[in-house]
């Protein structure tokens, strides 16, 4: 939910602090992670500890906050627990190494003093493939997203619904509305995207080359696509619950003005239905419901 880094003033406390996670759950299917920011140890807090954890987590990019929460996943510190990762591999300039070498590099001595073997849990690491793949019944699809180095974007479509995830992507320039056709072919009508919402105007006027986006074109996007709701994620640590409001409030309006039927701001502990259109919602965890649904943890 939040980007770049974890955040924890008090200003920050109703949309939360911690970085990249969404879990997509269905009762009785094993759940679907994407990203594995600081939110997964939250996400680890609702796991039933009576039975073995099974899972995916599809890993938009390596940069800290989509992945440090790995270590601090408590079902994997289990016996008999599985976790599978798909992750891109890093381009030329971040070594040309596959998802699973990149992953061992950073989760071990001297950057992290256990290193991933060290977990109890057996888990795998693999490159994301290049066309369309399923995890369980649900179809996966990527796509290259700009950022800064190689980051991918997913598409999850199962049980007639579709989602769109795109949680870092560099916007062109000040008041560019253009979107490359791989993101826009990717998430086109798809139920939900949740898309990098970092900027506001003046912090993409100082870092317009940091790889983010502003809140507007998030909503340009979404319009583009066809997406039905957009739900605005990766939040500038920076920016408190106040700000967050006053940009979403006007995200809101521009979305319906260019036909986005729903909007809203991505908050930890969120869970969203994906079923009919009807107002967001919070409700308790774990979510009894046929429906799938994305717990928002961070």
């Amino acid at each position: 939910m939040r980007g770049s880094t974890p955040s924890c003033e008090k200003g920050v406390q109703r949309y939360g602090g911690n970085t990249s996670c969404v879990v997509l759950e269905r009762p009785g299917v094993a759940p679907i992670i994407l990203d594995m920011g600081t939110g997964l140890r939250f996400f680890g807090r609702t796991h039933d500890h009576t039975t073995p954890f099974a899972g995916t987590a599809l890993v938009s990019h390596l940069h800290w906050d989509h992945v440090q929460g790995l270590p601090f996943f408590s079902p994997v510190l289990a016996e008999g627990a599985r976790l599978e990762i798909v992750a891109p591999a890093t381009d030329h300039e971040g070594g040309g190494l596959d998802a699973d070498s990149a992953i061992r590099t950073f989760l071990g001595p001297p950057f992290f003093p256990v290193s991933l073997d060290a977990l109890r849990g057996d888990i795998t690491v693999r490159s994301t493939p290049e066309g369309p793949f399923s995890v369980g019944d649900a179809r996966v699809t990527s796509a290259e997203v700009p950022h800064c180095g190689r980051t991918l974007g997913y598409r999850i479509d199962v049980a007639g619904m579709s989602i769109g995830y795109v949680p870092d992507h560099q916007q062109p320039g000040p008041d560019a509305t253009e979107v490359a056709p791989g993101v826009l072919e990717l998430v086109r009508d798809v139920d939900l995207l949740i898309h990098d919402a970092q900027f506001d105007a003046a912090d993409f006027a100082a870092k317009s080359d940091w790889g983010h986006c502003t809140v507007e074109y998030a909503v340009h996007v979404a319009a583009q696509a066809g997406a039905r709701r957009l739900a605005l994620f990766h939040h500038d640590p920076s920016h408190d619950d106040e700000s967050i409001d006053a940009l979403t409030a006007a995200a809101r309006l521009l979305g319906n003005e260019l036909g986005v039927e729903e909007t809203f701001a991505a908050a930890e502990g969120l869970t969203v239905a994906m079923e009919a259109p009807k107002p967001v919602e919070t409700a308790p965890r774990p979510v009894d419901a046929a429906a799938p649904t994305l717990l928002i943890d961070g």
